[in-house]
């Protein structure tokens, strides 16, 4: 049976930068046929990326 959750693979806290959402956005165009997908939140003056399996 398939799940319809993600499931986090790995997870790093870096420096925000503004723009750091459109290279989230490029790679989540470029990798999802490999059932990967990329998150970011932000926390302060930090970003934290995900990454996920579909």
């Amino acid at each position: 049976m398939k799940s319809d959750k993600l499931e986090l693979i790995a997870k790093k806290e870096i420096a925000y930068h503004d723009e750091l959402y459109k290279l989230i956005d490029f790679l989540n165009k470029n990798l999802k046929n490999k059932r990967v997908i990329l998150g970011i939140s932000k926390n302060e003056d930090k970003a934290i990326i995900s990454i996920y399996e579909i």
